[in-house]
């Protein structure tokens, strides 16, 4: 894609953060490119920016093997901000100290302006302000030029800037939920110090992405691997509108899907006008799934036998030579292919590909958070009851059925998850909801129904909020709605005799259960 008129680059040092920079300023309607830690400065000046943002990072400026950026950046004449490790990082460049390991802060802390007027903090922004921290190191000597602009009540310098040259920094993190003013802050920066106009929206990204991928793809044929989801709903009509009938979509039934599920997704795509080919795998997935235990070797089996299936299929389609998923960020940074970034779990899309692939990947939406792909969804005309789905894992129930996977328990995790999905939407709560599901658990327990007792397995009920699932909020539902669902469960579905309910926000877990 050509550059846009106007962007602001974001260099990723391995924060999982860093998305949601790209994020808030996406929201300001700034356009903004994420290049990788070691981007030369003639790759950055290539993109025109108007400004330059230093992202976080796990690491320590004062490792021997930290990474950094190249310096001439700083020789651009663009205001530059660092957050967090990018601060230090900046810091450190341009001669100042950092000290390792003399006071570390994790988590909301409350910051004071330390005088002064700061070009950051300033408008309706309080002059004490609670803000994420997580760092371990702190800027202990400031480079020439600089000066301190707000500090914790434990004397760590919260916020630097040097505005003769437009540098800035920041060692909390404006861009998460937590900070207070956060987005003000990023604002202040992007509008007032950077002179962004804010005129780019997703209509530009799309008519940009669907050149890209014509000229990408050319006369060959993709092969779309359809899960009913959105966000390969999303990535197959985006496609189709730049190849046409070059795409041939491939609906793999691996057994793992809700109830009835996959005859309501085949209506879904036939109004589409996707061409779809239906393939029922679901013994073959059961059968390499029996026994395995594992999470995470459960995600790299479904991923294996995914990819396998779909090149099966496209040597039996003439000039495929694409394999199209709908891969979206959280996807990429919980799969930890960022450097810097912890291994969190594999997903499908981006876990478990084998080395040798005979087919190449296309994966237009592997930038945007799932708003933005709802919201380009509606900008290609796509269906409601579609891009309104709630997220529904590539590897299934799989996922969600935890310890050893039977058809038995897959049938019994399929009806206790529609009860509960059935009476949210009575109620009026299911459109609220980011994504409600059940968990089935390999843990029995006792019980008694009638005048027998019974040792059967519980199930788990998981209902969370959220904007783009780096993090969620534990939903607060109605005690009478549990109340029904509990016990409709119990008396409904056979092997189940204990309903519980997950009340834990993400971090510190995770939305799905494996």
């Amino acid at each position: 894609m050509k550059p846009q008129n106007e962007n602001i680059i974001i260099i990723n040092c391995g924060s999982q953060f860093t998305q949601l920079i790209a994020r808030r300023l996406r929201e300001m309607k700034i356009h903004s490119v994420i290049l990788n830690w070691d981007a030369s400065c003639e790759k950055v000046k290539s993109y025109t920016p108007k400004g330059i943002i230093i992202s976080g990072g796990p690491d320590s400026v004062n490792d021997t093997d930290a990474i950094t950026i190249d310096p001439e950046i700083f020789a651009m004449g663009c205001p530059v901000l660092g957050i967090c490790y990018g601060m230090q990082l900046m810091a450190v460049i341009l001669g100042g100290k950092v000290s390792t390991g003399s006071s570390r802060e994790y988590g909301v802390t409350q910051i004071h302006r330390s005088g002064g007027t700061s070009a950051l903090l300033t408008g309706n922004i309080p002059g004490t302000l609670n803000v994420l921290m997580s760092h371990g190191d702190n800027v202990a000597e400031l480079p020439s030029g600089f000066r301190a602009t707000s500090a914790t009540a434990g004397g760590i310098t919260a916020s630097i800037e040097d505005t003769s040259r437009g540098f800035y920094g920041l060692q909390f993190h404006p861009e998460v939920i937590h900070t207070d003013n956060g987005g003000e802050i990023l604002s202040n920066f992007a509008f007032g110090i950077c002179g962004c106009r804010g005129d780019w929206d997703l209509t530009d990204w799309v008519d940009g992405t669907i050149n890209s991928i014509r000229e990408a793809v050319g006369s060959d044929r993709v092969v779309c691997g359809l899960s009913g989801g959105v966000d390969s709903s999303v990535s197959a009509a985006l496609v189709s509108k730049a190849i046409g009938s070059n795409l041939q979509c491939v609906f793999v039934n691996h057994g793992l899907m809700r109830l009835n599920e996959p005859e309501e997704v085949l209506k879904q795509y036939e109004r589409l006008g996707l061409s779809v080919k239906y393939v029922d795998a679901s013994e073959l997935f059961l059968k390499e799934l029996a026994g395995v235990t594992d999470p995470e070797k459960k995600r790299k089996i479904i991923g294996r036998l995914f990819i396998e299936v779909f090149e099966e299929e496209a040597r039996k389609i003439e000039g495929a030579k694409w394999l199209l998923q709908g891969t979206i960020y959280p996807d990429v940074i919980e799969s930890g292919t960022k450097k810097g970034s912890a291994l969190i779990k594999s997903h499908h899309n981006v876990g478990g590909l084998p080395e040798k692939m005979n087919l190449k990947l296309l994966e237009p939406l592997r930038d945007l958070f799932k708003d933005e792909v709802r919201k380009l969804g509606a900008i290609i005309g796509m269906p409601e009851e579609i891009i309104n789905r709630q997220p529904f894992p590539g590897p299934g129930l799989a996922v969600r059925c935890l310890g050893a996977i039977t058809r038995e328990r897959l049938d019994t995790l399929r009806e206790a998850d529609a009860i509960f999905r059935e009476e949210l939407k009575r109620s009026g709560l299911y459109a609220g909801i980011w994504q409600a599901f059940c968990v089935l658990l390999p843990v029995k327990s006792v019980g008694v129904m009638g005048d027998s007792r019974t040792y059967s397995e519980a199930v788990v009920l998981r209902a969370i909020h959220s904007q783009d699932a780096m993090t969620a909020e534990w939903a607060r539902i109605d005690y009478d709605v549990l109340d029904r669902v509990s016990k409709r469960i119990c008396n409904e579905v056979r092997g189940i005799n204990r309903v519980v309910m997950d009340v834990t926000s993400k971090p510190p877990a995770t939305i799905e259960w494996e």
